[in-house]
């Protein structure tokens, strides 16, 4: 089963909270306090990310974090990998062989190109699609009147 770390939860909760504000810095405070999220680990994701230069740290009494750039070049892959590192499915990588069946294995290959696909998938969607407005109503359904017309089986009347 493919699942994100609480650390990345937090992140993305973090980045899509400040991408919703674009103008504001939020202090890791205001942001722990909306999502009931622990404040000690969330000052750890914020300085990973600041770091990773997806955040950048504002002093002052109205200071806080704040995107380093525009959410819509923010992927949820950048996220994910600067909070937990590269985003893997198996023991071993093209970079690491420290497994004993690597010269055997028979599922590694068809297991990487998996991997590749979905953090593909994680590049294609960014901060600023995930703070889209998505509790914004949906469009009233366009209805067409159609009028229903009963034909009595064959041999009846």
């Amino acid at each position: 089963m493919l699942r994100l770390s609480k650390k990345s939860d937090y992140a993305l909760i973090a980045m899509k909270h400040l991408a919703m504000r674009p103008d504001a810095s939020s202090s890791a405070r205001e942001i722990s306090e909306s999502y009931d999220i622990p404040l000690e680990l969330l000052a750890k994701v914020l300085q990973r990310l600041v770091r990773a230069r997806l955040l950048v740290s504002v002093q002052g009494t109205r200071g806080g974090y704040r995107l380093a750039r525009s959410a819509a070049l923010i992927s949820v892959a950048d996220v994910i990998q600067s909070v937990d590192g590269p985003v893997t499915m198996t023991a071993c990588s093209e970079e690491d062989h420290n497994c004993d069946q690597f010269t055997k294995c028979s599922i590694r290959d068809p297991l990487w190109k998996i991997k590749n696909r979905i953090l593909e998938s994680l590049q294609t969607v960014s901060v600023a699609e995930m703070a889209a407005d998505i509790d914004a109503p949906a469009p009233a359904p366009t209805h067409s009147v159609s009028r229903m017309v009963f034909v009595p089986p064959v041999g009846e009347n």
